[in-house]
């Protein structure tokens, strides 16, 4: 009865004497006060970790009994808790309460804000413990720990073709459906990625944002530059498993291997001559069978 008078008058009567916030009943103020001691009193019977509140165990242990008691109306997805129902009714509402007040770009739940919010402050506060390289996000800091782990585990039931991330599986099995979901719409060409998107109506903007700070030439996409720069660095990352001979991009490496294997993939359609690379297809095409590739 106590705790519902003061919902009705709103009357805060605990007040915590370190940082002076008040709250509308002692429980309220022992859960704030876990804050400032770090003690988490809760502690989980399956794994061991421990707890603030006795809410906060009560989600945690909803991963080890699998229970999804919050059910979405609108396409049955099932969820933990009820909070993660509520930022997941977001996707159909379109609803984005959450506004950066530097950019004004807008959010479905305060996590990814406070992650986006990193853009400005850059603040990378997850170091990863092998070389060093700090991260905006956790989820990040996991993903590239792979590097040094190998670990893969997103597998491709079609070409079980292994990858690092669910999103780049994703990308990958467009390759097997034929799907390109992104449309150009200035030509209307298609892409598999928004990426590829963004990158191609550079072409029709004139765009080139990236800069190299030693001839000052410009390119499209950050990974041109990236080639471009082993130019003036003598890098040449790709080596050879055959002969030890060694290149400046991936491509390069794989036409040079057919040295070697003698594969020669393209094949002309009218006098089924076959090359080991593309442009020389076209220049066939052009000067023998007076083709256009």
């Amino acid at each position: 009865m106590k705790r519902q008078q003061v919902l009705r008058t709103g009357e805060r009567p605990y007040r915590y004497d370190v940082c002076n916030k008040t709250f509308g009943s002692d429980l309220e103020l022992k859960v704030h006060r876990c804050l400032h001691t770090g003690e988490r009193p809760y502690c989980c019977d399956v794994c061991d970790k421990t707890c603030g509140t006795n809410s906060e165990l009560k989600v945690h242990e909803s991963v080890h009994t699998g229970a999804r008691p919050y059910r979405c109306d609108v396409c049955d997805k099932t969820f933990g808790t009820k909070s993660e129902l509520k930022v997941h009714e977001r996707v159909h509402t379109g609803e984005r309460p959450y506004l950066c007040d530097v950019c004004n770009k807008t959010f479905k739940d305060t996590s990814k804000l406070k992650v986006h919010q990193r853009v400005h402050t850059g603040e990378r506060p997850y170091l990863c413990d092998v070389c060093n390289k700090t991260f905006s996000n956790k989820g990040s800091l996991k993903i590239h720990q792979r590097v040094h782990t190998g670990e893969r585990p997103y597998c491709c039931d079609v070409c079980n073709k292994t990858f690092t991330q669910l999103e780049s599986l994703k990308v990958h099995h467009r390759v097997h459906t034929g799907e390109r979901p992104y449309r150009c719409d200035v030509c209307d060409k298609t892409f598999g990625t928004n990426s590829e998107r963004k990158v191609h109506r550079r072409v029709h903007t004139g765009e080139r944002p990236y800069c190299c700070d030693v001839c000052n030439k410009t390119f499209k996409d950050a990974s041109k530059l990236k080639v471009h720069q082993r130019v003036h660095t003598g890098e040449r990352p790709y080596r050879c498993d055959l002969c030890n001979k060694t290149f400046t991009t991936k491509g390069n490496l794989q036409v040079h291997r057919r040295t070697h294997t003698g594969e020669r993939p393209y094949r002309c359609d009218v006098c089924s001559k076959t090359f080991s690379r593309k442009k020389y297809l076209k220049t066939h095409l052009l000067s023998c069978c007076n083709l256009h590739p």
